[in-house]
């Protein structure tokens, strides 16, 4: 399946990093779920606050994640981000994450998110439902 692969570049910022100017490992987690929700609007073109109403879910709740540090990534560095689905299941799917400093890969990520909404029985809980294929298809 061809992917649509979501770009975008930032700049570290001190806030980002550690007292040796190197980003501490959690902010990498922020980045993760700061392109994921901008590769959604982008895909669908509905902005986030929208997309709620717009698919009848709650979130797109993370259930996993994980990361590889390959090089470390500075303070003023400019980093390039892209993010793409790399499988749809059902009701949830696995978003890749690459960033770039320089053209070298630094840090790698993955997650896997719930298309979800609330439990028409007990809305204190959440439930997964499918993802319609109207979204897949943006995504091809």
């Amino acid at each position: 399946m061809a992917n649509f692969v979501h770009r975008r570049q930032i700049v570290i910022e001190w806030g980002h990093c550690d007292p040796a100017g190197i980003v501490f490992n959690s902010r990498f987690f922020e980045f993760f779920d700061w392109n994921a929700w901008t590769m959604f609007e982008a895909a669908l073109g509905v902005p986030r606050a929208e997309l709620f109403a717009t698919y009848d879910i709650m979130g797109i709740p993370l259930v996993d994640a994980r990361a590889r540090f390959v090089v470390p990534i500075k303070f003023g560095d400019v980093v390039d981000i892209a993010s793409e689905v790399s499988e749809f299941r059902r009701s949830s799917f696995d978003v890749q994450h690459r960033l770039m400093v320089g053209g070298e890969l630094a840090v790698e990520g993955s997650e896997t998110r719930v298309w979800a909404t609330r439990d028409k029985d007990d809305p204190s809980r959440i439930k997964s439902k499918p993802i319609p294929s109207e979204v897949i298809d943006r995504f091809r």
